[in-house]
């Protein structure tokens, strides 16, 4: 997640704009020359594989931005769409090239978002090509784990069974059983926070 005085920075070199659930702001061939970063609201990251089953590669929060892949002209590989009603700070390329000249910080967490979420995508479809649904689902949840300052492993903010669905490019009667019996095991909770990983999950279901 960005500081505070880099979001800052990027937002006072920005336009600022709103769209409704369901807006598709990235088609996948799209020539990208704009970084989004949002102020309130999440983003879906998607492909769609060749049997028509969609993985996301990423979902994108208040204080992080997407569209960093695409600054250098190279076309869209994916697209983006809003989940909920979102706001962002837009800049252009030649805004993004002053920020990186005003602010080393954020040219370092450019790079590392960057390198990140390339090996993200490559794992996400690496993963949908080889791997079973559990170890899908598994990698799924523990790519997205955090820990808050109570303690406990929370996968994702409030991550949902549509969402772990998306990720691995599966049903979600299939996640709701596997998600079933990792909590009959005691592997995991649900709970209004969301999914807390009590223990680590096994190697296979």
């Amino acid at each position: 997640m960005l500081s505070g005085s880099v979001a800052r920075i990027l937002a006072a070199r920005a336009v600022a704009r709103r769209y409704r659930k369901g807006t598709v702001l990235v088609q996948k061939g799209d020539h990208g020359d704009l970084l989004h970063l949002i102020s309130a609201g999440r983003v879906r990251i998607f492909p769609a594989d060749a049997d028509g089953h969609e993985v996301t590669y990423a979902v994108i929060w208040s204080c992080e931005y997407f569209g960093e892949m695409s600054l250098g002209g190279a076309p869209s590989s994916a697209l983006v769409i809003t989940i909920e009603a979102t706001a962002c700070a837009v800049l252009k390329v030649a805004a993004v090239k002053l920020v990186l000249a005003e602010s080393p910080e954020f040219g370092l967490h450019l790079l590392t978002t960057v390198i990140r979420r390339a090996r993200e995508a490559t794992e996400a479809a690496r993963g949908l090509a080889l791997d079973g649904v559990y170890r899908r689902l598994k990698g799924a949840l523990e790519r997205s784990a955090t820990t808050p300052s109570d303690g406990d492993r929370l996968a994702g903010e409030r991550l949902t069974q549509p969402d772990i669905a998306a990720r691995i490019g599966r049903g979600r009667k299939m996640v709701s059983r596997w998600l079933k019996d990792l909590e009959a095991g005691r592997y995991l909770m649900r709970n209004a926070r969301g999914i807390s990983l009590l223990i680590s999950l096994p190697e296979r279901g």
